[in-house]
C-alpha cells in the first residue's frame, strides 16, 4: 500500500468519526439519572502508559495536559533510576498514581512470592503513596485455594496500610469469567474488585445479559474500573465512537453507571482507567499494520465522555 493510500485511510477514518461519531456520545453522557452525591465522593480518572512511545516525563506531561488527575502504570520492579524518574514526573506534574502489579511463573507458590514481592516494594516505597493498587491476580488455572492466597495477602496489606488492593477481572488471571468470580466473591467479604468486563464479554461469547445475577453481584464489589469496551468476539471494539457498537457501548455504561451510583450514594472515591490498549488490541490493516483508530484519542475521548456523565 503506497502512502497516499495510507493518508486517504487514516484522513477517511477521521472524517467519518467526527462526522457521524459525536452524537452518540452525546446521547449517551446524558442518559444517566441523576443522583446526588454524599460528601466524599471523588471522580479521578488515571491515564494508561500502555503504548505510549515517549518517556516518562513526557508520558506524564501529555496525560496532565488532557486533565487527568493520574496515570497507573506498573511499578517498575528492581530498577531504581526507573523509579526516581517516574516519581519526580508525578511530582513535577502532580499526578496521583495507581500501580499495577503481578507475578510470574506457572508454579502457584513461586507465582505468589514473586507478587508479594512486588507488593511490597509497591506498599514500602519511599516517594508516594499510591491511591491503589491494581492486581493481575493468580492464574486461571490455579485451584481455588492457590488463588485464594493471593486474596488472603492482599487483604492483610490493605489493613495494614490503608492502601486499598484490588483484584482484576481479567483473562488468564483468577477472575478470568463471572461464574469464577462469583465464587471467589460468596466466599471472601473483603475481595474488591477492578472491573474490566470486557474480558467476561469474550469469555462468554455475549454481552452477559444472562448472568444479570452474578453481574450484579460483581458490581457491589468494584471500587475501580477499566473503561475498555469489549464485544462478544473480543476484548476491545476498535472505536467506540463508532454507531456499529451502540449496544456494546450501553451495556458497559449501565454496568459502569449501576457502580458510580453505588459510589455517589455512599460518598466514596471512585478512580477510573481509560484502557484502549495498542495494536494488537487495538485492529490494524492487514500488511501494513496501521492501526485503525487513535489510541489516545479514543482514551482521551472516554475521559471526557465519562466525567460528563459521572460528575
Amino acid at each position: 500500500m503506497n502512502q497516499n493510500r495510507r493518508n486517504f485511510l487514516k484522513t477517511t477514518a477521521t472524517a467519518t468519526a467526527a462526522g457521524l461519531l459525536g452524537p452518540l456520545g452525546e446521547i449517551t453522557a446524558a442518559e444517566i439519572p441523576f443522583v446526588q452525591s454524599k460528601a466524599g465522593y471523588e471522580l479521578l480518572f488515571m491515564a494508561t502508559d500502555w503504548g505510549f512511545a515517549g518517556s516518562t516525563e513526557e508520558f506524564c506531561a501529555a496525560a496532565k495536559k488532557e486533565g487527568y488527575e493520574g496515570i497507573e502504570v506498573w511499578w517498575p520492579a528492581g530498577n531504581v533510576a526507573a523509579q526516581e524518574k517516574l516519581f519526580a514526573a508525578l511530582k513535577k506534574h502532580d499526578l496521583q498514581v495507581g500501580f499495577l502489579c503481578g507475578g510470574g511463573g506457572s508454579d502457584a507458590l513461586g507465582h505468589l512470592n514473586s507478587f508479594k514481592a512486588s507488593l511490597d516494594a509497591i506498599l514500602s516505597n519511599k516517594f508516594q503513596k499510591p491511591v491503589y493498587v491494581n492486581c493481575h491476580s493468580g492464574k486461571d488455572f490455579f485451584s481455588y485455594d492457590q488463588n485464594k492466597m493471593f486474596i488472603d495477602y492482599t487483604v492483610k496489606k490493605t489493613k495494614e496500610t490503608g492502601v486499598p488492593v484490588y483484584h482484576e477481572t481479567h483473562r488468564g488471571r483468577m477472575l478470568y469469567s463471572a461464574i469464577v468470580a462469583k465464587q471467589f466473591i460468596e466466599k471472601n467479604p473483603d475481595l474488591r474488585l477492578t472491573l474490566d468486563i470486557s474480558h467476561w464479554c469474550v469469555v462468554h461469547e455475549s454481552l452477559l445479559g444472562d448472568q444479570k445475577e452474578t453481574i450484579d453481584l460483581a458490581l457491589s464489589r468494584v471500587d475501580h474500573i477499566h473503561s475498555r469496551v469489549g464485544h462478544s468476539q473480543g476484548p476491545q471494539v476498535n472505536d467506540p465512537r463508532a454507531p456499529e457498537w451502540e449496544q456494546a457501548i450501553k451495556s458497559h455504561l449501565a454496568w459502569w453507571d449501576k457502580v458510580i451510583e453505588r459510589k455517589k450514594q455512599k460518598g466514596e472515591r471512585m478512580t477510573i482507567l481509560t484502557e484502549f490498549g495498542p495494536p494488537d488490541y487495538l485492529p490494524t490493516l492487514p500488511y501494513t499494520r496501521q492501526p485503525v483508530a487513535d489510541q489516545w484519542g479514543i482514551n482521551v475521548h472516554m475521559m471526557n465522555l465519562l466525567r460528563k456523565r459521572y460528575q
